[in-house]
């Protein structure tokens, strides 16, 4: 069993860097796979990026070169930096470990002048 919880999000204005915080908790937390997705009112949820038990990561093409996905070495913290924040980044944050079927319950994110 794998708990997430997310925090770090707020207000913040284009340009702007945030780093979003997911702390996984339970048995198998070191072990999981974790992913970051957001969803903006009337979109679908998007998937972000994904960090692995060994480390390995990957990104949608939409965030690549803005955002970093990294964990620390416990394997419980998994952080979601975020620069050169644009308006259209705003959206709910969920952190997540799918294939245990896990969801956190989601920080939102509002970039905006």
């Amino acid at each position: 069993q794998v708990q997430l919880v997310e925090s770090g999000g707020g207000s913040v204005q284009p340009g702007d860097s945030l780093r979003l915080s997911c702390l996984a908790s339970g048995a198998s937390a070191r072990n999981a796979d974790v992913s970051w997705y957001r969803q903006a009112p009337g979109n679908q949820r998007e998937w972000l990026a994904t960090i692995t038990s060994a480390g390995i990561i990957s990104y949608a093409g939409s965030v690549r070169d803005r955002f970093i996905i990294s964990r620390d070495s416990a394997g419980n913290w998994v952080y979601l930096q975020m620069n050169s924040l644009k308006p259209e980044d705003t959206a709910k944050y969920y952190c997540a470990a799918p294939v245990l079927g896990t969801w956190g319950q989601g920080t939102q994110v509002t970039v905006s002048s």
